[in-house]
C-alpha cells in the first residue's frame, strides 16, 4: 500500500510539472526615433521550453492605437512563436510607451510585452536630414484626388479603388487613414511599394449622414514631402427605387 501511495505521489507530482513555458527572447523593444505616419512593427519571438503544448487564447493592447496579432495554433514543445504589435504613429507626435498582455496556458498565464519610442513629425524629420538624404525618401502619387459615389442609400458601403504609385527612390510604406468622420477604412498593400511600382487600394465608404456629404481623408507614409489627402463626395438617401444606382470606383453597379 504504502509503494503505491508513493508512486501515486510521484505521478501527481509529474503531471503537475507538465506544463508549457513560454521563453521569449525579449521582453521589450525600443523603436527609437519614428516618423509620423509609419506603423512600427515588431515581433516578439518566443519558444516553448517547456512539456506540454501552449495555446495562447488572447493578447490584449493597453490602447487602441496598438494593434496585436500572435500565433494561432497550440505550440508544441520545443516549438516556437510569435507576438506581433504594430503602434499607430498617425497623428500622435511624441513619446510612447504601450503594452500587449499576453495571455495562455503556460507556468505564468499573463506576461506583458513593451514597446516604446518616439514618433517624429515629418518637419522633425526632415530637419535633422540632409538635402541628398531627403532626395532619397519615397513620394506618393495618386492617380485622383477625389471620388463621388454618386447616390447611395444608408447603409450601403461602396468601395472606391485608387492606385498609387512611388515615384521616389526608396520603398513606400503606406500608414493609417484618417477622416474626420470615421466612416472611412481601407485596404493597404501587404508589401512596401518599390520605387517606380504601383499598387491598388480600397476605400471602404460607411457614411449614413443624409444629402450631399463630402469628406476628406489622409492617407499617411513615409513620404517626407507630405500626406495624401482625398476627398469622397455622395449623395446619400434613406430609400432608392430598385432602378437607381451607385457608383463604385467609376462603375454603375444596380442595388440589390
Amino acid at each position: 500500500m504504502k509503494k503505491l501511495l508513493t508512486l501515486g505521489l510521484l505521478a501527481f507530482a509529474c503531471t503537475a510539472r507538465a506544463q508549457g513555458v513560454l521563453q521569449f527572447e525579449t521582453d521589450n523593444h525600443d523603436f527609437g526615433k519614428v516618423p509620423e505616419g509609419t506603423m512600427a512593427t515588431y515581433v516578439f519571438k518566443f519558444k516553448n521550453t517547456g512539456n506540454q503544448p501552449i495555446v495562447i487564447a488572447n493578447v490584449q493592447a493597453s490602447c487602441g492605437c496598438t494593434t496585436p496579432d500572435w500565433t494561432k495554433t497550440p505550440v508544441l514543445p520545443g516549438k516556437s512563436g510569435m507576438v506581433q504589435a504594430v503602434y499607430n504613429s498617425a497623428g500622435r507626435p511624441g513619446v510612447f510607451n504601450k503594452t500587449v498582455t499576453v495571455t495562455s496556458n503556460a507556468t505564468e498565464p499573463s506576461k506583458a510585452l513593451s514597446i516604446k519610442g518616439t514618433v517624429l513629425t515629418k518637419e522633425e524629420v526632415k530637419a535633422n536630414l540632409t538635402p541628398a538624404q531627403l532626395a532619397q525618401s519615397p513620394h506618393l502619387v495618386l492617380d485622383r484626388s477625389s471620388h463621388d459615389f454618386g447616390k447611395m442609400e444608408v447603409g450601403q458601403q461602396p468601395i472606391a479603388r485608387f492606385t498609387v504609385k512611388n515615384t521616389g527612390k526608396t520603398p513606400l510604406v503606406l500608414g493609417a487613414l484618417t477622416s474626420a468622420c470615421y466612416c472611412v477604412s481601407y485596404r493597404t498593400p501587404p508589401n512596401p511599394i518599390a520605387p517606380g511600382q504601383s499598387q491598388v487600394v480600397e476605400l471602404l465608404y460607411s457614411q449614413r449622414q443624409l444629402g450631399e456629404v463630402s469628406n476628406v481623408v489622409t492617407i499617411t507614409s513615409n513620404d517626407l514631402s507630405g500626406d495624401a489627402k482625398i476627398t469622397l463626395r455622395a449623395t446619400i438617401a434613406r430609400d432608392l427605387s430598385g432602378n437607381s444606382m451607385v457608383k463604385e470606383s467609376g462603375t454603375a453597379v444596380p442595388f440589390k
